[in-house]
């Protein structure tokens, strides 16, 4: 993570996504504008997490660890995002895995100026409460998505998710490998292996040495279905 010192940059994202506004008080002093490289971990369960932060630029992905060793894809983070939105009323540990799959900017504001100054700030306190509402209702979708959605859906809307943003969308490279994804998508090394294949048989995919061509990015968004919002 890097600290970014660009005024003019942080009061751009302040404006764009109306921070100011959460709070009763002006609590520009208090926010610091920070980088995460694509692959970095922006947090990691069980870990100590610093800053409540805004997500205003970039996509991450959020996992959870199983009991029986596993991950399990929850989501991905999109603008406008938080990171720390349940930590800050209990405990500093970090509830899930975050990590940056593009270059990932976010606004932050240290945890112990959060609760000096945020945790009696009405404003505030009521926007938390209907973000956790809309969270809770993302996250009672994404588990059934898990449960009923196919392998297929999920691998197309994982890959999407990675592509969208990118500057080039005609290429793909799994960041880890097959058995960590699979485990991601709640599934096996074969049956990943399996629709790999069948999204190259009927054109969607074309495989390379270490990567895959997008040969039909209408089609991977169509399966995609918009899942793990």
């Amino acid at each position: 993570m890097v600290k970014i010192e660009d005024e003019k940059i942080l009061n751009d994202y302040i404006e764009k996504y109306h921070i100011d506004e959460l709070f009763s008080e002006d609590m520009k002093q208090y926010m610091e504008l920070v980088q995460w490289k694509k692959n970095e971990f922006i947090c990691k369960e069980s870990e100590k997490l610093s800053s409540l932060y805004f997500i205003v630029d970039g996509k991450a992905k959020v996992c959870k660890n199983m009991e029986n060793g596993k991950a399990l894809l929850i989501c991905f983070y999109k603008p406008f995002r938080m990171i720390g939105d349940v930590e800050f009323t209990r405990t500093n540990t970090a509830d899930c895995t975050v990590q940056a799959i593009d270059d990932t900017y976010g606004i932050g504001i240290n945890f112990n100026v959060v609760r000096t100054k945020l945790l009696n700030d009405c404003k505030f306190l009521f926007y938390i409460c209907r973000y956790l509402g809309e969270k809770l209702s993302i996250s009672s979708t994404n588990s059934s998505i898990n449960i009923l959605y196919s392998l297929e859906n999920k691998l197309a809307s994982y890959i999407y998710a990675f592509v969208e943003g990118s500057n080039n969308k005609s290429v793909f490279k799994f960041e880890g490998s097959y058995s960590e994804i699979a485990e991601l998508l709640g599934t096996s090394y074969r049956h990943l292996n399996r629709v790999l294949n069948k999204f190259c048989k009927e054109g969607i995919l074309e495989k390379k040495s270490k990567s895959y061509l997008i040969k039909n990015l209408e089609k991977l968004k169509f399966l995609s279905g918009d899942l793990y919002k």
